[in-house]
């Protein structure tokens, strides 16, 4: 059966390590490992974790793929899905262990395929992000899941999509770990998506037939830009709810790699531009590797190629006035390319010692 779920979403450097088991006691290891490790105590039914190629937070310390140090220690994104119950039992371990990042809760459906569509009808939604997760390394026909998703996607009419692969995380509640000396089948990776609810409803029989026992979710988003064509501003949110609980929101900024502004990838340019201008607390950038924008055909890196044409997700999570300054931004630079979404976020937390912005008491607006 389907049923409401939690989507936990974490900002921090990889080579961030912990700084107490939750006790107050020393705890040695990397922040990433022990978070993963929790997950797969927990058996958590659906988790990934990312490399970013661009970041800065609170502190204001840039990280791009321009430079050597970030191969050291990249920007990590951490997402995990499971039922209200499960997350909400782990959200503490997590904040305990935190001594610097982001997390975030956000509302989701995580459901089995062959009941989707009436979910989907169910709910009077203008956008739906849809996330598929599948193995790796997995294979369809003879070619790799994602871009069998991907080719589904696109025959559908989706507005992007983009395969962004795992170095590590849990399926049905087993924890699988990229190795190098591995073919890493069920290291889990997510196809990201946007789609109207019909071409969802319309995409997910397929989707069953494509990836065996699919892990699937669905969330409601906005679609402010797409190809570079501005449809809807984000929608102006009050700062907190009825009840005083803080209300955040979340950009997402779908573009290639090979699609500049002034000479510079556009990514790169979002963050440069926002901490520049001190408008936004944090952006993270994270690159696929295969996908499409509207009409162009699923593609990838290729062996052959001047320019690197892999989708680039870039992600900025901040309070609602930000976000409206942050959005002026993001519509400058896209002005030619890009898809842009924008999403209600009910919890977030910023923790930077000496001190923390936010909580994950969730907040309830409706709109």
């Amino acid at each position: 059966m389907n049923q409401p779920a939690w989507k936990l979403s974490a900002y921090f450097p990889e080579r961030l390590r912990t700084v107490t088991d939750g006790t107050g006691a020393a705890r040695p290891g990397f922040l990433a490992d022990h978070v993963l490790n929790l997950f797969d105590d927990r058996e958590v039914a659906t988790s990934v974790m990312l490399r970013g190629i661009a970041s800065f937070g609170p502190i204001g310390v840039l990280r791009t793929d321009e430079s050597l140090s970030l191969s050291e220690d990249p920007p990590a994104v951490v997402y995990a899905v499971d039922t209200e119950s499960t997350i909400d039992d782990l959200v503490d371990d997590v904040v305990a262990i935190t001594g610097r990042g982001l997390i975030t809760l956000e509302r989701t459906q995580l459901v089995p395929g062959d009941v989707l569509p009436a979910l989907v009808e169910a709910h009077a939604w203008d956008a739906i992000k849809l996330s598929v997760y599948v193995g790796r390394t997995a294979r369809v026909a003879g070619i790799p899941a994602y871009r069998a998703l991907c080719d589904v996607l696109y025959h559908h009419g989706f507005a992007f999509a983009a395969a962004l692969l795992g170095v590590d995380g849990t399926a049905h509640g087993v924890r699988y770990r990229a190795r190098f000396f591995s073919r890493n089948v069920n290291v889990p990776m997510m196809v990201v998506s946007v789609g109207t609810p019909d071409q969802v409803s319309a995409t997910v029989t397929e989707l069953n037939a494509v990836i065996p026992d699919p892990l699937l979710t669905i969330e409601r988003i906005q679609l402010c830009k797409r190809e570079g064509k501005l449809l809807a501003t984000p929608r102006e949110l009050p700062p907190t709810d009825e009840h005083g609980r803080p209300l955040w929101q979340k950009l997402m900024v779908h573009t290639t790699e090979g699609a500049t502004y002034d000479g510079a990838p556009i990514h790169r340019e979002i963050v440069r531009r926002l901490l520049k201008s001190k408008i936004a607390q944090g952006a993270t950038a994270v690159r696929g590797v295969w996908g499409f924008q509207a009409h162009n055909r699923p593609h990838g890196d290729r062996l052959v190629q001047l320019v690197r044409k892999v989708p680039v997700v870039t992600i900025i999570v901040d309070a609602p006035a930000s976000i409206a300054r942050s959005f002026q931004v993001v519509n400058e630079l896209t002005a030619d390319h890009g898809v842009v979404t924008c999403e209600m976020v009910p919890a977030a937390l910023s923790i930077h010692a000496p001190g923390r912005r936010g909580n994950l008491l969730p907040a309830h607006y409706h709109y």
